[in-house]
């Protein structure tokens, strides 16, 4: 008898490619989310998010259950990405586009207040170290747990815990009215 590869291996009746099939409808739109926060740009969201998933199945072999959420690996994946995208354009001038991507409203001054309230977050996040940055839209844009956050960061979750409230701290001194 042959032994199971990674790949084929099975957690109770489903095997990796089912689960990581499972997780594409919950984590593709909290993946996006996160790219989005990250990079402002709603398009190399999407991208960056379906390449997440791409480099997932084609690395399928090299995961290994290590009791976290095959999520927060994911994440970790969109992660890298995100900062290899941002190595990349380093080399180039970026334009800054419009906030996309906000809720729809028949209400012109509303929409306006919504982009100005994103932009003031997004200037206010510029001040956060690039961990904390990543601390904050891992866990309210990405919607991980900080256990998910830590394993996604090779932190420990004490230290996410703590680059949060302090990021929290910043942020609310920098947008208090």
């Amino acid at each position: 008898m042959e032994p199971e590869s990674e790949t084929t291996q099975t957690y109770g009746n489903q095997s990796q490619e089912e689960r990581l099939a499972a997780l594409f409808d919950s984590c593709y739109p909290r993946l996006a989310r996160y790219v989005y926060a990250r990079t402002g740009d709603h398009t190399d969201a999407e991208d960056i998010a379906s390449e997440v998933f791409m480099r997932a199945l084609e690395s399928l072999d090299s995961y290994q259950e290590r009791g976290l959420p095959m999520e927060a690996w994911l994440f970790r994946i969109a992660h890298n990405l995100v900062v290899d995208r941002f190595r990349r354009a380093s080399r180039f001038e970026r334009v800054e586009e419009p906030v996309e991507g906000l809720p729809d409203s028949p209400d012109p001054a509303h929409v306006a207040e919504e982009c100005l309230m994103m932009a003031d977050v997004r200037t206010a996040m510029d001040h956060l170290t690039p961990e904390q940055r990543d601390v904050v839209t891992l866990r309210f844009f990405g919607g991980l747990a900080s256990r998910e956050v830590a394993a996604a960061l090779h932190k420990s979750d004490g230290a996410v815990r703590e680059m949060q409230r302090a990021a929290l701290e910043k942020l609310r001194g920098l947008l208090a009215p």
